[in-house]
């Protein structure tokens, strides 16, 4: 019997070892698949801490550079829209790294898919480090450009206190030459007054204090009626006897006056308000009056006198001294005058 029961023993079959085979390649897989997790975590884990490292460096190089490049606004505009789209792809990968550390977290998912995302992940990693790079290469350049710039203000800067201090020390130079200049006319105008003076003095003399002759202010006047016949612009001999002692005593005077000192007689002519016919020799009295002083002027060049010294101006009847319309009135107007004046 216990031989039959030995043999019925031989004949069962023996399920243990098969078990413990199975359950140990079970735990295998389980061990090996949370070693596999374990090291996606921890490249996941150096990815996204390097990847923080970036985001605060470009985050910084970002905060930098806005207020570095306020002179480049052209070349700010295209590194803002590149730095923009780094920020996207970055949050992009932070919102896909977030989502993958939930995954993990949680025990979902497989390796495989794991495993491809964390390889895209990988390359969405690297173009953020080029276009980091890039972003770098666009900053250094513009922080040469900026360099430049300074250098180009500081020079400008230094022009413009040199020429302000050479502006400066124009100014007083302007000043004192303002200021001689002033001096100098003065005794200009001292010693014109002094020529003047003995030059009325001596046609005082030389015409005998004729009533139809007198001095006005720091002029010489003759009625026209001395000189002119009416209506007409050429001297009559009484006028041009008259002109010939003033072209006299204006020859002597002209002697004594320095050469620095730059006078001349100016010659006006003045008629009365009566109004011309338009029909003669004259259409108007601004002709008349231009060509009686021109007539004294000429017959004073061919006296002698230098004709650079002397000067004609017409005035027609817009300068009177008297007012009114009586004859004594007009009278007065018509006139020639004689002024001794600087050029």
């Amino acid at each position: 019997m216990a031989l039959a029961r030995n043999r019925r023993r031989d004949r069962g079959v023996d399920y243990w070892p098969g078990f413990v085979d199975a359950l140990s390649t079970l735990l295998m897989a389980i061990m090996f698949l949370l070693t596999v997790f374990v090291l996606a975590q921890f490249i996941l884990s150096r990815e996204i801490s390097g990847k923080d490292e970036v985001l605060t460096r470009l985050n910084t190089q970002i905060s930098e550079l806005t207020e570095l490049l306020a002179l480049e606004k052209g070349s700010k505009q295209d590194i803002e829209d590149t730095l923009a789209n780094l920020q996207s792809t970055l949050a992009v990968s932070e919102n896909e790294r977030s989502r993958l550390q939930s995954l993990l977290d949680s025990g979902a998912g497989n390796n495989s898919a794991a495993a491809v995302r964390a390889g895209q992940l990988s390359g969405e990693l690297e173009d953020a480090r080029q276009a980091g790079t890039r972003a770098s290469a666009q900053i250094d350049l513009l922080n040469q450009q900026i360099a430049a710039l300074r250098a180009q203000i500081a020079s400008v800067e230094s022009a413009l206190q040199a020429s302000e201090a050479k502006d400066s020390s124009s100014q007083v130079k302007i000043a004192d030459l303002g200021r001689r200049l002033n001096v100098a006319l003065a005794q200009r105008v001292q010693e014109l007054n002094r020529y003047r003076s003995d030059f009325f003095g001596r046609l005082r003399e030389i015409l005998s204090d004729r009533e139809n002759i007198r001095i006005v202010g720091d002029r010489f006047v003759f009625q026209s009626e001395v000189l002119f016949p009416s209506g007409g612009n050429d001297l009559n001999p009484a006028g041009q006897a008259e002109m010939a002692k003033l072209a006299t005593a204006l020859i002597d005077l002209a002697k004594e006056i320095p050469a620095e000192i730059n006078w001349v007689l100016r010659v006006d002519g003045h008629t009365d308000n009566v109004q011309l016919s338009g029909t003669g020799r004259f259409r108007d009295n601004w002709e008349l009056s231009s060509a009686r002083a021109t007539s004294v002027v000429k017959y004073l060049i061919s006296q002698g006198v230098p004709a650079n010294r002397l000067v004609a101006a017409g005035f027609g009847e817009y300068q009177p001294l008297a007012d009114g319309e009586t004859p004594e009135a007009r009278s007065q107007n018509r006139r020639i005058e004689l002024k001794l004046t600087e050029r």
